[in-house]
């Protein structure tokens, strides 16, 4: 019994290590394409390239990475994919998110990325319903192309070179996301007239200043 039970907990653990890895990859998946989406739109409407990271390091917008990771969770539990079904459910999903995250921002930094307030149907400039019908498209699209290649993650789960490379990616985007968020936290003690107190605050005002920021997320506005 005693052998058994054992046996159990291994499988169980491997499985947990298993299901967050997938995870994990879809949010960085999701996170590289939504950079790849912004740079086309950005192309599209200024004529040239413009930054529009979500993260000091890396082609990284986080909002898509757990966009994804939300279509993944509910569609996993979804026994008759029927696109209708699907469009209708990651349309709010998506919205969700997106209103989510432009809340967050603005309350820890003081910013916001995008403002739909000039269009019909908007939610508080956070989301609208045009939108929405773009995260409906992007759900389609996901249970069609990209849900397949997610199944194969289950093998190259097994593999050790594989989870080597996901460990190293783990703490790269750990670290990103703690250097990000105490930068924009520093930005906005800034716009508050609060000085440096310590060697933190001196690090950020030195290689991070205002105008780094403003180049690496240059589509993020300071809300009054």
């Amino acid at each position: 019994m005693e052998e058994t039970s054992n046996s159990i907990m291994i499988v169980d653990k491997e499985s947990i290590i298993q299901k967050l890895t997938k995870i994990f990859w879809i949010f960085l998946i999701g996170s590289i394409i939504g950079y790849g989406i912004e740079m086309i739109v950005g192309l599209v409407q200024n004529g040239h390239f413009v930054s529009r990271q979500g993260l000091l390091f890396g082609p990284f917008i986080q909002v898509y990475g757990v966009g994804l990771v939300a279509y993944y969770l509910v569609i996993s539990n979804i026994k008759k994919k029927s696109y209708i079904k699907i469009f209708f459910i990651t349309m709010l999903l998506g919205g969700i998110v997106e209103y989510l995250f432009s809340y967050l921002q603005e309350t820890w930094f003081g910013t916001i990325s995008w403002d739909y307030s000039n269009l019909l149907f908007n939610i508080h400039g956070r989301t609208s319903l045009l939108h929405c019908l773009y995260w409906g498209i992007g759900g389609v699209l996901f249970v069609r192309f990209i849900l397949p290649l997610i199944r194969n993650l289950n093998e190259w789960c097994k593999n050790t070179n594989f989870r080597y490379v996901t460990a190293f990616l783990v703490l790269f985007i750990t670290f990103d996301i703690v250097m990000s968020g105490m930068a924009g936290s520093r930005q906005l003690e800034r716009k508050n007239n609060i000085a440096a107190n310590g060697y933190i605050d001196n690090f950020f005002d030195e290689y991070y200043p205002d105008e780094k920021l403003e180049q690496i997320y240059s589509n993020a506005k300071t809300v009054n």
